[in-house]
């Protein structure tokens, strides 16, 4: 699955905080922008994953799970 958010990077005085619009409560840091990218590429899948095991809680067993592709 291929996924793109946008990561913003700020400079905080000796870090780079970035986070990601698209996806509340998704923030990273880092010493380096890439580092600080990183560290939000992980909070955003952690996110995710999280969002799916909550959704599918108490889901109906014989509802119909599929995959949508957007874009």
């Amino acid at each position: 699955m291929h996924n793109e958010f946008t990561a913003l990077i700020e400079k905080d005085e000796d870090w780079f905080i970035a986070y990601c619009p698209e996806i509340p409560g998704a923030n990273g840091q880092g010493r380096t922008p890439d580092e600080a990218k990183q560290s939000l590429s992980e909070a955003i899948e952690l996110i995710l994953e999280d969002r799916l095991e909550d959704g599918l809680r108490g889901a109906p067993e014989d509802a119909i799970k599929e995959i949508v592709t957007v874009g």
